[in-house]
């Protein structure tokens, strides 16, 4: 069978990589199987590390903070990946600005927590929280050299009720998340 091998880079909690591992990794779609076969966090100490080690993948832990400037890292990071036979890059809660360096050389998507273009960066949720939008959402797009500005491959939303406290708000956009990143992946894999 077909193996479709995909990387997946993460800085904090792990919840969208233990999402992905749970229903991508190992598991058969229509002509081929997903394997992650590499997971990368740039923040030692992250709770996703040991959420990867649960599914039996040791994760490359790079330390943003032992480079030079982003260029350095992000080379060490496109080779990593490159390393890895990883055809599709995922960053998933990955909290780095990428240089052209990593754009030019990786073929990566994104998932953000927000209706893009609206609310970028990293404090889309609360900033769409405190909106007159009437609506909540995601977008899956791919990673560009400007700030969650490459084409946008698919969104979400949910109505936002008058009532909704903030962490009911973002446990709409987990959910969302966590259904719209392994599907995005899956489309995206069946089409190479």
């Amino acid at each position: 069978m077909l193996v479709k091998k995909i990387a997946i880079l993460f800085s904090g909690t792990g919840s969208n990589l233990e999402n992905l591992l749970e229903k991508l990794h190992q598991k058969e779609f229509d002509g081929f199987r997903i394997e992650v076969v590499l997971t990368l966090c740039n923040k030692p100490g992250a709770l996703g590390i040991e959420k990867s080690r649960k599914f039996g993948i040791e994760p490359v832990l790079l330390d943003h903070t032992k480079f030079p400037d982003r260029e350095a890292f992000d080379r060490r990071l496109v080779q990593e990946i490159q390393n890895s036979g990883a055809e599709l890059c995922v960053l998933a809660g990955f909290m780095r600005f990428l240089t052209p360096y990593f754009t030019q050389n990786i073929k990566a998507i994104n998932l953000h927590p927000s209706l893009l273009p609206l609310f970028k960066g990293g404090h889309a949720i609360e900033e769409s929280y405190a909106s007159a939008m009437k609506v909540g959402g995601i977008s899956v797009h791919y990673v560009s050299e400007e700030l969650d500005g490459g084409e946008i491959i698919a969104q979400k939303c949910f109505e936002k009720k008058a009532d909704m406290s903030l962490e009911s708000f973002e446990n709409c956009i987990h959910q969302l998340e966590h259904d719209l990143l392994p599907e995005v992946i899956v489309d995206i894999l069946s089409k190479k």
